[in-house]
């Protein structure tokens, strides 16, 4: 680029020290820079395509859809993953991702993974910068833009094929740790805020949007207090809609500390029992999970030998039936006579207490729940729904609480610029909520402070940051983690959080969900 404009690094510094702008983009215009750059050290789709299947595609590479993929066959199946979508005001949801084998034509139907029915695209274009550009026909190597997709979420695979095996599933290294309560401000505005937040969720992956079902609230939860200031500012000026939201919570996590069990758990009937144990499942599995290396529909066998190579023991690494979140559920039982058509009620109960933990029902975390033994009535009519779950639902609840249930709380990194003078006041404010400074660097006459603070002490963070640097500190974070919450505190933050949600006060019992 030096070569053909005649412009060195030397006359690039002198234009920006003397601000014109103008005529250094006139003489080399960075578009092109950044184009030849890409043009020349980028590999192309046909070289990349290879390593990039490998990595995120675990099916067959030697059927006929992965060897279309391998070498971006425009006369392939449909092979093409959506990793981001976005609202237009006149064409509605645009779903954009790489197309990896095919070719994608208005009118197309596909196949989108997750759902049964048939989607048809309507329209198919290419980004030229921000505007999207329609064209008839785009073939494999592209990223494309398509509307029409409206079963599809970031993540999904779209394919002509009835059986692919779907590219794996997006992964955020963030979770979703503060929640705030959303009401639309005028009533009027009920219908629409409910579909505003249906596509908001869609757009961002990271935010989870739920109805509280006894408030009759939706609950937004995000990644911090900003995260959530943001979405509510967009659903008010982009969508039109105003609301009111409530102060930030953060959601905890409940996990367990011991060994505990054979806990019983009987149906209101006591026709039925189940024999439960409860342990932490090891940090090593914990990643896997977390990385997506081990999930319910990977091959069984493949599956077993992560587990084993992860130190689970054979027997245990077989008996896996349901993975939740960071947690498991394992079937350890012999030989149980109609135990298979019950598994799935039973493991229904699991996930109600995996979603809403005994102590204070905030979603769990590293549990391994173990079913050691259940005793079943031969009549069906003995062993339905509200016999099972309840039973599958206390022992795990009881059971939870026998091996030392422990809250654990979010997280935060918190990266801090300051000059010299101001980091004083900047050291003090982590310090006075709970945080901890990991390191201090400086480059010239600013320091760079890295620390870290829990979620629940950082609300309001931003304007105190300000005061007490005078406006001087440039800050950013990052999710951490969970760590469990100290012993002092525990007590006063269960009662909180159960008086908040409306339950009993005081820490639960063991004996609470035992039926005597």
């Amino acid at each position: 680029m030096m070569q053909k404009t005649g412009v060195s690094f030397n006359d690039v510094y002198e234009y920006c020290r003397n601000e014109d702008m103008k005529t250094l983009a006139e003489k080399c215009p960075l578009h092109e820079a950044v184009n030849d750059m890409v043009i020349r050290h980028l590999p192309s789709p046909i070289e990349a395509q290879e390593g990039r299947v490998g990595a995120i595609w675990h099916g067959d590479k030697t059927s006929e859809i992965g060897k279309a993929m391998k070498d971006a066959d425009a006369n392939g199946d449909l092979a093409f993953m959506v990793t981001d979508i976005a609202m237009d005001p006149h064409a509605g949801e645009v779903a954009t991702g790489r197309l990896f084998s095919g070719s994608l034509t208005r009118g197309m139907e596909v196949n989108v993974s997750g759902t049964t029915a048939k989607n048809r695209i309507q329209q198919v274009g290419v980004f030229m910068g921000p505007e999207r550009l329609e064209v008839e026909k785009i073939p494999a190597g592209n990223i494309a833009a398509v509307t029409g997709l409206k079963d599809a979420i970031v993540g999904s695979t779209v394919t002509t094929l009835e059986d692919m095996v779907p590219f794996e599933s997006i992964q955020h290294a963030s979770e979703p740790v503060v929640t705030v309560a959303v009401e639309a401000k005028h009533m009027k505005d009920l219908p629409k805020l409910v579909e505003v937040l249906r596509q908001v969720a869609k757009e961002d992956p990271t935010l989870q949007i739920k109805l509280d079902e006894e408030t009759g609230e939706h609950l937004l939860a995000g990644m911090g207090e900003l995260h959530l200031e943001v979405i509510g500012h967009r659903i008010e000026r982009d969508k039109g809609v105003e609301i009111t939201t409530t102060p930030p919570i953060v959601v905890y996590r409940e996990s367990v500390k011991s060994h505990a069990g054979p806990v019983e758990g009987k149906s209101p009937n006591r026709h039925n029992r189940f024999y439960i144990e409860i342990e932490p499942l090891d940090p090593e599995i914990i990643k896997l999970i977390k990385d997506g290396e081990i999930n319910m529909r990977m091959p069984e066998l493949e599956r077993r030998e992560l587990l084993m190579n992860a130190g689970m023991s054979k027997e245990e690494a077989k008996g896996l039936v349901d993975i939740y979140e960071s947690n498991i559920f394992l079937d350890m039982t012999k030989g149980i006579q109609y135990l298979n058509e019950t598994m799935e009620l039973i493991l229904e109960g699991f996930t109600e207490v995996m979603k809403e933990g005994p102590l204070a029902r905030e979603p769990c975390m590293g549990v391994k729940v173990k079913l050691m033994d259940a005793k079943l009535h031969e009549d069906a009519v003995h062993r339905g729904p509200a016999q099972v779950i309840p039973a599958s639902r206390q022992a795990i609840q009881a059971a939870m609480l026998l091996a030392g249930d422990v809250l654990f709380e979010p997280y935060q990194k918190v990266f801090i610029q300051v000059p010299q003078e101001q980091m004083g006041g900047a050291t003090k404010e982590i310090q006075g909520r709970r945080g901890i400074i990991l390191n201090m660097t400086s480059e010239g006459d600013t320091t760079v402070i890295e620390s870290k603070a829990p979620v629940s002490e950082l609300f309001g963070f931003a304007g105190d940051i300000r005061s007490a640097t005078e406006g001087r500190a440039m800050w950013s974070t990052e999710f951490a983690g969970f760590e469990s919450l100290p012993a002092n505190m525990v007590t006063e933050i269960v009662n909180e959080i159960r008086e908040r949600k409306g339950l009993k006060a005081g820490v639960p019992q063991p004996e609470d969900f035992l039926s005597m």
